[in-house]
């Protein structure tokens, strides 16, 4: 399975990495591995609840510690087949883009 740097979460996100930092600690489902060198490496189910902590944030104007309860809500809650359904979609669209940004000169 692919990993993600930060580097790559910024570009993907167009958040700085403090703020990437920072929401790591307010939302318990992001929680990266360590490289041997110590660098973060996010997974992709990682990468996606950044994007949704960024939309539920930015968009909607809640707190992330806000965020962080209605991704537990969603994650818990009724009709979590159409959720995971949307789920895969929304991973499949952010591998197209973080191809498209890959191949940009």
């Amino acid at each position: 399975m692919r990993s993600y740097s930060i580097g790559e979460v910024e570009r993907v996100l167009g958040e700085k990495a403090h703020v990437i930092r920072y929401w790591e600690r307010s939302v318990p489902l992001v929680s990266p591995r360590r490289s041997e060198s110590g660098r973060r490496e996010y997974s992709e189910a990682e990468l996606l609840a950044l994007l949704r902590v960024k939309h539920l944030v930015r968009r909607r104007g809640l707190s992330p510690e806000a965020a962080r309860e209605v991704l537990i809500r969603e994650a818990s809650g009724p009709r979590q087949d159409l959720r995971a359904r949307a789920f895969e979609i929304r991973a499949l669209l952010v591998r197209a883009y973080i191809l498209s940004l890959n191949s940009l000169p």
